[in-house]
């Protein structure tokens, strides 16, 4: 592998937390956590819900174009050391999070992590369906669909009152 490919399996399988043993999802989603909770260190406010959307967008669109790579490199359509789409939907809950609540507390980013974990393993409709598309984007888009439900359930569940 030359660096370039280096560096892309580097970031789809989250610096290595997809190669676990176990549970590479659960493990890959924590890389998202360190971006999602070092970004409000530079930004605040309007510019922290722009910094996480566009970080989520980007790498959405370079998961995306790894389609080629993926089928080179791992022997399934989706591997499960493919974490980047965990990354992406975590991600996507947060950015959502703090596009309608603000800031998310430690408290929000465990929570959301747990919701986003859920949404993704049992994929309610149509996540599921969603994977069923071609290539990378199929493994990709899926994801960004189980983050906008826990994005979403974790807003509603700080409405009511439940998270600070």
């Amino acid at each position: 592998m030359n660096i370039f490919d280096r560096c892309r399996y580097l970031l789809i399988t989250g610096f290595g937390l997809g190669l676990a043993p176990f549970a590479p999802g659960t493990f890959g989603t924590l890389a998202g956590l360190l971006p999602a909770v070092l970004l409000p260190l530079w930004f605040e406010g309007p510019a922290l819900i722009i910094a996480l959307w566009s970080l989520a967008a980007l790498l959405f669109a370079f998961g995306c174009a790894q389609t080629a790579f993926t089928a080179r490199v791992f022997a399934k359509p989706d591997p499960g050391a493919f974490v980047l789409d965990e990354v992406v939907g975590y991600l996507v809950a947060i950015a959502l999070y703090a596009s309608v609540v603000g800031e998310p507390s430690a408290l929000a980013h465990a929570i959301g992590f747990f919701m986003f974990r859920v949404f993704d393993i049992l994929k309610p409709p149509p996540v599921g369906r969603l994977e069923e598309y071609p290539g990378a984007f199929g493994i990709m888009i899926d994801d960004v669909a189980a983050g906008l439900y826990a994005g979403g359930l974790l807003v509603l569940t700080q409405a009511l009152g439940l998270i600070a």
